[in-house]
C-alpha cells in the first residue's frame, strides 16, 4: 500500500462541496471511496460535490441514503451512493447488494464505511472527514493504489 495521504482544510459547506466536485472531475471508472466521520461532519456534504463532479445534473438532489441504503445517480460514471449507518453486520452488506455495486462503469461511495471490514470490497480511496469548528473541516485522503496516489497529487485545491 502506497504510503502517501494528504489533507485538506475547507471553511464553509460550499468548499466540501468544491473539494468533492474536483475530485469527482478526475476519478475513473471502477473507483471505489470509503467514507467515514462524525455524525454532521459534511459526508453527504463532500458527496454532494463529488457527484456534481462526476456530471450529476444540478437539479437532481443529492441526498443522504441512510434509510435508502443506497441512491444510484446516473452521470457520467454512475454515482452509487451508499450509507451503512443504520446496518449491523456484514449480512445487511449483502441484502444490500452492496458488493454488487461495485463494478467497471461505476463509482462507489459508502458513508460510515468503517462499520465494515470490506473484506470483499477493497477502497481505492479513505476520506476521513473531521469538524474542527462549526463550518471549519478537515479532509483526509489516503488512497490504496498508485493510480489513485497520482490522482490524489494531482488535485488542487486552494482558497
Amino acid at each position: 500500500m502506497p504510503e502517501y495521504s494528504r489533507t485538506f482544510e475547507t471553511n464553509t459547506a460550499s468548499q466540501t462541496q468544491d473539494l468533492g466536485r474536483r475530485l469527482g472531475k478526475t476519478l475513473k471508472k471502477g473507483c471505489v471511496i470509503a467514507l467515514v466521520g462524525d455524525l454532521g461532519a459534511g459526508k453527504t456534504c463532500f458527496v454532494q460535490g463529488l457527484a456534481r463532479g462526476l456530471g450529476v445534473p444540478e437539479e437532481v438532489p443529492i441526498t443522504s441514503p441512510s434509510y435508502t441504503l443506497v441512491n444510484e445517480y446516473p452521470a457520467r460514471l454512475t454515482l452509487q451512493h451508499a450509507d451503512l449507518y443504520r446496518l449491523t453486520g456484514d449480512a445487511d452488506l449483502e441484502d444490500i447488494g452492496l458488493f454488487d455495486l461495485a463494478d467497471d462503469q461505476s463509482v462507489v461511495v459508502v458513508e460510515w464505511a468503517d462499520r465494515s471490514d470490506f473484506e470483499d470490497l477493497k477502497p481505492d480511496l479513505f476520506i476521513h472527514i473531521s469538524a474542527i469548528e462549526e463550518m471549519k473541516r478537515k479532509i483526509f485522503l489516503h488512497p490504496t493504489g498508485q493510480p489513485m496516489v497520482n490522482l490524489i497529487k494531482g488535485l488542487i485545491f486552494k482558497f
